[in-house]
């Protein structure tokens, strides 16, 4: 069928547009008054295509998302469709699958088969339009009935609405929202009508398509949720730890109250040393795999005898989780259940379709969980021949090992199934499962193995200092070689978040800020202090000569271990550090790198050594500027320099000098770099689903973080007590965007009923600034105080209000856990934490706490969270 397409777009001398879809690209002609044309030749079916503008051969700007059109030869001799250019419209949040396929899911009714056939067809993008609404038009010709009536539109393709009309003449018309049960306005678009000119010749088949709605609604709406790690959830049922299906109560208890969103921790697979050092979530040795710490064992098919029971019974009445007893007997026991249904469920066509579908990250993770259970570790660089990804010999591998492997592949498929069936269930409620989707990835990972060119191996990812940690964090991820993985048009990424969208429907970006620079911390040292932004512009020389410092100069580059600064830092051991370690003014080859340090004080017992190599790593950190590894010659200003002794050293103009130069590189050198950066890598991210992209945008945020995700319609990170607003103390919830997640703390954070005595002097000022009270703040925030501070965040302007379940069990005296200390989640500070969190009371106990659910979803209602 010859189809006609037409686009309204001005251009420049010199610029033309192009068709493309179908593996094909067209030119198109211009025609007049801003309207290219092109006919392309297509057969029966859906087609999806998109339109770019070219100037001298290359492409200069393209669209927001494809287009997506029906092609049917029997119901019109041709068919022409008018398109708009689709750039991100400000409302393209509503577009995302956590709108789409559950917040306004539309409700189902019987219909019969859309019929295409000649006539006019409006199709028009409202994806805005609640479930209790439908949307219409109402218009001037007689078909319409003059204005005196409205004319549904069709929502089976919502967000996109349609309504195919006769068009025997040009009509003015306008959209306008109904109550579903009513069929009453409830309202108009604004602004002038609307003009459909175009009439259909005999044969023809017109589509006005791209139409946006401009119906304004007279509250925004907001919805409510709760975030939880998976690991933390408690049943009856479970096996000493959160499992997937155990997220169904959790979606009970959010419809029961109102709530809309269910987040959660990453769920991904850190399986490497079999430790406690494993329960850090954001380690994974696969970007892909499920963790089988959230399989269920009974879902899967497994028949409990007693000695299941018991030891059920025993990791379930434990107050915390325990990592490794519950990965070992786990393992055990899907081993057993391997045995026992391994061959029947690798005989079915759903496991075959799972394994082909999933075949490019599947099998390489298989091979390298067979190969790190043999070696005994996961770092691959002992693997002998297997320490390089060879896709050859892996082939004779798994042939070799084919039983192990099967294994690892079984498992994925029930997690698969489990995590699927909960995010359907999710789904229907009318709930939206949120994941976390982590900045890095483990260095003995599948994707490092598989994928070693992607990344700066020879460095490590972290975090500058902050209120989270004063040293810095060193998560220890490779960082990412983003040349190389834009040569690919973001490949893996792409292929990361497509898994993800399988099972949620909202994301948050751990650590936004390392789309636009990433803190790289040398692979040398252990501190974070010791990083620097990458991509960055370092000083030349000649820029710091020019402002007193004379470089290379060890006094500004190297840690000075003079008498003085050793007696600083070692006190009374000053001499002792000095005769073992120092030699002319400077640290010997041992112990010249935090490494090293590590090395040499390894399992050191002794108190007082380890003071020793506390305070040579604390020295080793104290440097004025970090020489740029691939730029000899550029030099850092050290974040934490102005808290150095060798600061302290500098005359008062150098130290002013020194201020000068550390403000301009870490506020404002950097914003147009790090813009660009951003927006060469987000959107693609951001278009490789229809997930709902929330940022975590804490921290040292540089001035064009905002800027980009305010244009990318990037929801923001809210919490009063890390304000964003300069010189403020706290945040105010009634100044928060729009597009953004309000919450009372997060998993890095002390939940609320923590802080509260963390601080008493900032405490006091949060009760007498923020709530307006008079007299001294009480020692525990009590639950009506804890309903206060939570009313405050409910009631901002967030599109969401995400609060962990301990700060909404705080607002309870008969739930809230005796000690507050015990529901902290995560230390940053501490690299070694153990992340073994969970719930003091079980699902099916919060389920049944009916005055508390009752109260929660009327403080949701007050706060306009719930219509």
């Amino acid at each position: 069928m010859e189809v006609t397409f037409e686009i309204g777009y001005r251009t420049e001398w010199g610029q033309r547009l192009v068709w493309c879809g179908c593996g094909r690209r067209i030119p198109m002609e211009y025609v007049s008054d801003g309207v290219w044309r092109c006919c392309v030749s297509l057969g029966a079916g859906v087609v999806e295509y998109g339109y770019e503008a070219e100037a001298e051969g290359r492409t200069i700007r393209s669209e927001w998302r494809l287009h997506r059109q029906t092609v049917a030869p029997e119901g019109a001799e041709r068919l022409t469709v008018c398109d708009r250019w689709l750039d991100r419209p400000a409302d393209s949040p509503f577009y995302a699958s956590a709108f789409t396929r559950a917040i306004f899911v539309r409700p189902s009714r019987k219909r019969g088969a859309w019929t295409v056939c000649g006539g006019v067809e409006l199709q028009v993008e409202a994806p805005a339009v609640r479930p209790d609404e439908t949307l219409a038009v109402a218009g001037s010709s007689a078909e319409l009935g003059g204005w005196e009536r409205f004319a549904e539109l069709d929502d089976r393709d919502f967000p996109r609405w349609r309504i195919r009309l006769e068009g025997a003449e040009p009509f003015e018309y306008k959209f306008v929202r109904l109550d579903r049960r009513t069929r009453r306005p409830v309202a108009w678009e604004e602004g002038p009508n609307r003009r459909c000119d175009r009439v259909p010749t005999t044969g023809e088949r017109i589509v006005v398509a791209g139409l946006q709605s401009d119906i304004a609604s007279e509250t925004a709406w907001r919805g409510a949720g709760t975030a939880l790690p998976l690991f933390s959830l408690r049943t009856e049922s479970d096996f000493g730890t959160g499992e997937f299906p155990d997220l169904r109560k959790l979606i009970d208890w959010a419809t029961a109250t109102g709530q809309r969103v269910i987040q959660l921790l990453p769920v991904n697979d850190t399986i490497r040393t079999g430790t406690r050092r494993d329960s850090y979530p954001y380690n994974a040795v696969s970007s892909f795999a499920l963790h089988p710490l959230y399989l269920s064992l009974t879902a899967a098919g497994l028949q409990p005898d007693g000695r299941y029971r018991r030891q059920q019974q025993r990791l379930n009445a434990l107050p915390e989780v325990d990592y490794e007893a519950v990965m070992r007997l786990k393992l055990r026991w899907a081993e057993r259940l391997f045995r026992q249904t391994g061959q029947r469920i690798r005989a079915t066509d759903d496991y075959a379709a799972f394994c082909a579908q999933n075949r490019s990250w599947l099998e390489p993770y298989a091979a390298f969980s067979v190969l790190r259970d043999r070696f005994g570790t996961a770092d691959h660089r002992q693997w002998g021949d297997y320490a390089h990804y060879d896709e050859q010999r892996l082939c004779t591998f798994r042939h070799n090992n084919r039983e192990a492997i099967d294994f690892y592949y079984f498992l994925q498929y029930h997690l698969h199934l489990q995590l699927s069936g909960v995010s359907r269930y999710a789904r229907r409620r009318g709930v939206v499962l949120k994941g976390d989707i982590p900045i890095g990835v483990s260095p003995w990972s599948a994707d490092v193995w598989q994928h070693p060119h992607l990344f700066h191996l020879g460095a490590q990812a972290g975090a500058p200092p902050d209120a989270f940690a004063a040293m810095g964090q060193n998560w220890g991820f490779p960082t990412y070689d983003w040349q190389a993985m834009e040569r690919d048009d973001y490949g893996w990424w792409r292929a990361r978040l497509r898994q993800m969208a399988e099972y949620f429907d909202a994301y948050r970006i751990d650590h936004i800020l390392g789309f636009f620079r990433i803190w790289e911390i040398p692979a040398d040292a252990v501190h974070g202090l010791l990083g620097y932004f990458r991509p960055a512009l370092p000083y030349s020389r000649e820029e710091l000569e020019a402002e007193g410092f004379r470089l290379p100069d060890v006094r500004y580059t190297r840690p000075q271990a003079t008498d003085a600064v050793l007696r600083e830092l070692f006190g009374r051991a000053a001499a002792e550090v000095k005769g073992r370690f120092v030699v002319d003014g400077g640290l010997r080859t041992e112990v010249s790198t935090q490494a090293a340090v590590r090395r040499l004080f390894d399992k050191v017992p002794d108190r007082r050594q380890r003071r020793i190599r506390d305070g040579l790593l604390r020295l080793l950190d104290d440097v004025l500027f970090i020489e740029d590894a691939d730029r000899p010659g550029h030099y850092h200003p050290a974040i934490a320099g102005q808290a150095t002794v060798a600061y302290r050293l500098l005359e008062p103009e150098q130290r002013q000098a020194f201020d000068r130069l550390h403000e301009e590189f870490f506020y404002r050198r950097h914003n147009a770099c790090w813009r660009e950066e951003a927006l060469r890598k987000l959107p693609a991210l951001l278009d490789a689903t229809a997930m709902l992209a929330c940022g975590e945008d804490l921290g040292m945020i540089p001035a064009c973080v905002p800027e980009v995700m305010e244009r990318l319609h990037i929801l923001t990170l809210e919490i009063e007590r890390m304000p964003k607003a300069f010189g403020a103390t706290f945040g105010d919830p009634q100044r928060y965007p729009y597009l953004s997640v309000g919450t009372t703390s997060t998993h890095d954070m002390a939940p609320l009923r923590c802080w509260w005595h963390e601080n008493s002097a900032l405490t006091q000022r949060y009760f007498s600034e923020v709530l307006q009270r008079r007299g001294a703040a009480p020692q525990e925030c009590s639950p009506a105080l804890c309903r206060k501070i939570v009313g405050r965040t409910l009631a901002g302007r967030s599109m969401l209000a995400i609060l962990p379940l301990q700060d909404w069990l705080a607002t309870d005296v008969r739930l809230r856990r005796d000690d507050p200390d015990a529901e902290r989640i995560n230390v940053p500070a501490d690299p070694k934490h153990y992340w073994r969190y969970r719930m003091h009371l079980t699902m099916e106990e919060l389920l049944a706490s009916g005055e508390f659910n009752r109260s929660l979803k009327r403080m949701l209602r007050a706060a306009g969270r719930i219509r």
